[in-house]
């Protein structure tokens, strides 16, 4: 694991051609094995006006993972054993506003969870963990993103509800009408467990949503379609890739706290007894939970 700097070593987790920015520098990838499994691909190294980037296609290149089969665990592990200290989550979104039409950006600061069937803790039977998720998104990481899209002049809105649904398939008019009526702003299927996992990682995370379309509660458009949701995609990629290389000039201007207790997630999380821990899950955790557990066992 790299040793943590001034400067945070930043992991976007989005689609692929990313890392395709004017600038990137020393630009190499890499096979990360993780005990949880294979993540979703390899991951991009690159370095923008000195700040460390780590790329990571959350569906692999070529798009061939769907939502609910994505090795959420394996993702995070592997970003955490390449020294990310933060994470950005560029991620394609429906709109339950008006006033967040196709093409705006959302620094989402909230969650709601609706997946069922994936796998949201790396923690479990013989080392059971327990960590906040009250403020799920890092202050200091959603200060440059606003920044850096301000310099950029990218229209985006700080502060709304990101609800997450298993997928493949999207709401029905009954589905998308409750979430608005929730109070909900966007809707996705990716953004969880990945902010749960991340925060027992001890990582920093920033959901940038990209609205693609207006779900299917909108009488006025549309109901969504890949067709749809692809058009608008493009262009919010372009913007995307603005918005990345913006981040280096923020990132040096701002200083970076590390004492943020989202870098102390797991202090006095776990809660089983040093011991019952079971020795081959803390053998697996020694990337995420390492620095805590070998606390415990002293």
């Amino acid at each position: 694991m790299l040793k943590r700097t001034s400067y945070p070593t930043v992991g976007i987790i989005g689609g692929s051609g990313l890392d395709e920015i004017d600038g990137l520098r020393k630009i190499h990838w890499r096979k990360i094995n993780s005990p949880f499994g294979k993540p979703s691909d390899h991951l991009c190294f690159g370095e923008l006006e000195g700040i460390q980037f780590v790329f990571l296609p959350r569906h692999g290149r070529g798009h061939y993972i769907p939502p609910t089969e994505i090795n959420f665990l394996a993702n995070i592990d592997a970003l955490k054993r390449a020294g990310v200290t933060d994470i950005i989550s560029l991620s394609a979104v429906g709109s339950f506003k008006k006033d967040l039409p196709p093409g705006k950006f959302v620094l989402v600061d909230q969650f709601i969870d609706r997946t069922f069937s994936r796998v949201k803790s790396f923690f479990g039977k013989g080392c059971v963990a327990h960590v906040s998720m009250a403020e799920p998104v890092s202050k200091q990481l959603g200060k440059i993103i606003l920044s850096a899209c301000k310099d950029s002049k990218i229209s985006i809105r700080s502060g709304g509800t990101y609800l997450a649904i298993e997928g493949p398939q999207f709401s029905t008019i009954a589905e998308s009408l409750l979430y608005k009526n929730w109070g909900c702003s966007v809707i996705g299927m990716t953004n969880m467990p990945e902010a749960k996992l991340a925060r027992e990682a001890e990582m920093g995370y920033a959901t940038v949503a990209m609205v693609t379309d207006f779900d299917c509660w909108h009488h006025d458009h549309e109901n969504v379609s890949v067709a749809q949701i692809m058009k608008i995609f493009s262009k919010n990629v372009d913007k995307a890739k603005k918005l990345i290389r913006s981040l280096p000039g923020k990132i040096k201007k701002y200083p970076w706290d590390w004492n943020d207790p989202v870098y102390f997630s797991l202090d006095n999380a776990i809660i089983t007894s040093p011991k019952k821990i079971n020795g081959k899950l803390a053998k697996k955790l020694d990337a995420v939970a390492g620095r805590v557990l070998k606390k415990s066992n002293k």
